[in-house]
Parts: structure tokens; C-alpha cells; sequence
């Protein structure tokens, strides 16, 4: 797994972490999956604020799957800094959230999220889900010419 950028996943629910993670294990995702369980949490990952022994103080996510509840920081928030920053400007974030309210679709666009998911209910079209994001992510999509592109391939 050496040279693969991480996969960013910002979540406040055990259980949505721990289907997301079995998810993208069995979608055979190659990238390392690293957890935050709110905003804060996120922002100090991605703009390096911690002293938390991880990969993902080394290189920037493949991408962000971003809940928009979450504790301290809202996911909205944390698109924003991400936009905001040159550093993290060009990384993809995937909204995946419980929320169906027009407002947070159309202020996610605004803000530049790449993808806005509304996580599904049943648990055979949850797992579904994430693994198609994974893959497509992480594997299919061709990042951003800023962004270091031989590491984000699975």
C-alpha cells in the first residue's frame, strides 16, 4: 500500500463507519481508509495540525467522504476550508450524508463538492453505494493535474 493516498472518511456514526469501512474492504480498495469522527477532527488531518502518528500526515486523500452533521464543525464548513486552501483545493470531496434538504445540496455545489450522495437506508444498497464511490474515486477518476497523480491509483 505504499504510495497511495489515503481515503479521508469524516463521520460521526459508528455504525455508518463501520458499513463504510466493511464496504470499501470488500470492494478490494487498495488505498488506506483513514477516520474522523467530526469537523475538527478532519481540518487538522488535512492541514497537518496534528501530531497524530498516521499516512495521512504524509500525503493528501485520494478523496473526502464528508458527512454533512457532524460534531464541532459541520461538513459544510470543512468543504469550505478545503476549497479555500490552494493546498486542498483540488482534492475530491463526496458528500455523503443522511440530509435530503434542497438547501444543503444547493449550498454543497456552491461551495465545490464534487458529488453529493444521500446515503441510502437499506443496508445491501448502502454497502452498494460506497463500494461504487470507492472504486470510482480511487481508482477510475483522474485527478486534478495539481494533484499528485501516480499516488492516487489503487
Amino acid at each position: 500500500m505504499a504510495g497511495l493516498r489515503p481515503v479521508l472518511l469524516v463521520e460521526d456514526s459508528l455504525n455508518d463507519i463501520e458499513l463504510t469501512l466493511a464496504a470499501l474492504e470488500r470492494s478490494r480498495l487498495a488505498n488506506p481508509v483513514i477516520v474522523a469522527r467530526d469537523g475538527v477532527e478532519a481540518l487538522d488531518l488535512l492541514f497537518r495540525r496534528t501530531n497524530a502518528p498516521n499516512e495521512m500526515v504524509a500525503q493528501l486523500p485520494v478523496v473526502v467522504l464528508l458527512d454533512i452533521k457532524l460534531p464541532r464543525v459541520d461538513g459544510l464548513e470543512v468543504l469550505e476550508s478545503i476549497r479555500r486552501d490552494p493546498r486542498t483545493r483540488h482534492v475530491p470531496v463526496v458528500m455523503l450524508t443522511s440530509s435530503r434538504e434542497e438547501q444543503d445540496l444547493v449550498r454543497s455545489y456552491g461551495l465545490g463538492v464534487n458529488a453529493f450522495v444521500v446515503k441510502p437506508v437499506g443496508h445491501r444498497e448502502f454497502f452498494d453505494a460506497i463500494r461504487d464511490i470507492g472504486a470510482f474515486w480511487a481508482v477510475l477518476n483522474e485527478p486534478h493535474p495539481g494533484m499528485p497523480a501516480a499516488e492516487g491509483k489503487a
